[in-house]
């Protein structure tokens, strides 16, 4: 134990997350830069950083915001590290209602929901009479984790571990992962400044449910990845008086939806974890305005999941589904305009739609168009961006490079919109499997906890971040069709090829994340868990030969 310590009893630990759940640092709030702040402060405190300055930093990333980095090093010539990374963000609150100027103060959000407990959901009901709950936003997710890392950081100081510990805590995680990918070059630069060498990246998300109702408690030696494909369908206009002189996109897209929306084809199986189907994030037509010519262009936009399949098999999976929905609109369409002709006695319209991956629509263009003429275009679509995010940005310029080559409608284009984060695991790495194996043995014989082995975190974490499990090289069919890639968004594929670190996840147990009862079990959170990060931390940093 630290003496005279700041977070390390039971209490200590509930005041600090408290106090950093109190700052509302929804992503892109001012308040996510203020916490930042508010962990470098705290830390600051330590008298360890008082004497090594330098060793704690606030970065700002790429858009003014900010991440910390606190290095507590054994010794000057230890080169072992293990890295505690974890994020200040959370989602927004207005799920919370009637409940929302509670949100961010999470012991009287627990106080009033006790108070008003038979007006909760069942399962809400059962936790309130039978555990011990902390309620509000960024309990679970995950400013726990934080507070936590902070503990261990503090107990580093006092010399406990037997190597170095750096605490990184980021911004954006619940976006577009700007400060994770922000942090990797930096992480990279700290390792050749201070002669470190990463032992393992160990993070703290929450415990997941697997399928509602589910109890049992988890420790995880991946991350899943995650893609968001999307499909630009150009019909062609005509007036509504007229739909068979042209096509509708929003015709095209509905099926598009229809193939791909919760097609277990897309599942993956590795060791008994499944990836969940494809859904649609963004559906809609691109008219500006009301008017009565039907409208020609539409797009459909998905989350899809990957554990250890190839981007080319990906994208060649999701091309053929394509090219499947693109025979179906021309069957669809002539089977109507064939029966309508027969009500007016008229010849019938067919439509032959074709398909193309963004890079062959972009080539297309340049070849026929010049290339002065496509960069034109690209530069007006960046530089009129305002309040657009990566996906409405990279949707207005695959737009406009459709509208540009019309003359290949009708036509479906596949592309890709950020953010990108790769599949990571490391369960067949000799450290972390050892890790995994002796924190499940403790878990049960120190305090009867069940804890079960996966593969993969479902949340999605910045641990896809600090390595690559796919050689760089293999990610072309991705890169070459994100139209914002390396024009505003990129993942460092060579620093992470470089870090290449260990990664694992062993957090709180929670429920509900981004829901208004989102809620954190304190007993668990500061009384086993805690004790066994100490542990883990050991056993990351012993030397593979101990």
């Amino acid at each position: 134990m630290v003496k005279e310590s700041k977070w390390q009893t039971k209490n200590q630990l509930l005041d600090s997350l408290c106090e950093l759940v109190e700052i509302p640092s929804v992503t892109h709030s001012i308040g996510e830069i203020k916490v930042a702040e508010y962990v470098e402060n705290k830390l600051r405190e330590l008298p360890y950083f008082q004497t090594n300055e330098e060793y704690l930093t606030l970065h700002t990333t790429e858009d003014d915001r900010k991440f910390v980095t606190a290095l507590v090093k054994k010794g000057t010539n230890e080169k072992r590290t293990v890295i505690l990374v974890s994020h200040f963000d959370v989602v927004g609150v207005e799920d919370y209602g009637d409940w929302q100027e509670y949100a961010f103060h999470p012991k009287k959000l627990t106080e009033l929901f006790y108070e008003n407990k038979n007006h909760m959901p069942k399962d809400v009901q059962k936790d309130l009479e039978n555990g011990n709950w902390l309620f509000g936003r960024g309990t679970m997710d995950m400013k726990c984790g934080l507070a936590l890392h902070m503990s261990l950081i503090e107990e580093a100081c006092s010399g406990s571990f037997d190597g170095n510990l750096l605490l990184l805590t980021v911004c954006d995680e619940e976006v577009n992962s700007v400060g994770m990918r922000n942090a990797a070059p930096i992480l990279l630069e700290m390792a050749k400044q201070h002669n470190l060498e990463y032992n393992a990246c160990l993070n703290s998300e929450p415990m997941f449910a697997r399928y509602p109702g589910d109890e049992n408690q988890y420790i995880y030696s991946g991350s899943i990845g995650k893609i968001l494909p999307g499909f630009l369908c150009y019909g062609k206009e005509t007036h509504v008086g007229e739909p068979f002189s042209g096509l509708n996109g929003n015709y095209m897209a509905s099926l598009l939806t229809n193939e791909l929306e919760l097609n277990t084809e897309f599942c993956e199986v590795v060791e008994g974890e499944v990836t969940p189907p494809p859904t649609t994030l963004i559906q809609k037509d691109l008219k500006k305005e009301y008017n009565v010519q039907i409208p020609h262009r539409a797009i459909t936009m998905f989350n899809m999941f990957i554990m250890e399949r190839s981007m080319n098999e990906v994208v060649e999976h999701l091309r053929k589904n394509a090219e499947k929905v693109a025979r179906r609109i021309e069957q669809g369409y002539g089977k109507r305009a064939a029966h309508f002709s027969k009500l007016e006695n008229s010849t019938p319209h067919e439509v032959s739609v074709k398909v193309y991956h963004f890079d062959e629509l972009l080539r297309y263009a340049i070849e026929t168009y010049g290339k002065e003429k496509v960069d034109t275009i690209q530069t007006n679509v960046m530089s009129s961006r305002g309040l657009k995010d990566d996906r409405d940005l990279t949707i207005h310029l695959v737009d406009e490079l459709s509208i540009l080559c019309k003359e290949l409608s009708p036509m479906i284009v596949l592309f890709f919109a950020p953010p990108y984060y790769p599949a990571v695991n490391s369960r067949n790495h000799p450290r972390i499997s050892r890790v995994v194996d002796h924190i499940i043995g403790y878990a049960k014989n120190q305090y009867h906890i069940e804890l079960k082995k996966q593969n993969y975190f479902a949340g999605l974490s910045d641990l896809s971040y600090v390595s690559l499990d796919k050689p760089a090289s293999s990610l072309g069919d991705l890169t070459a069709n994100m139209p914002l890639w390396d024009k505003g968004y990129s993942v460092p594929l060579d620093v992470l090829e470089s870090l290449n670190i260990p990664v694992l996840n062993l957090g709180p147990v929670g429920k509900d994340a981004h829901k208004w009862t989102e809620r954190l079990d304190v007993d668990n959170a500061f009384g086993a868990l805690r004790d066994m990060l100490s542990i883990t931390v050991n056993l990351l940093l012993a030397r593979d030969n101990d």
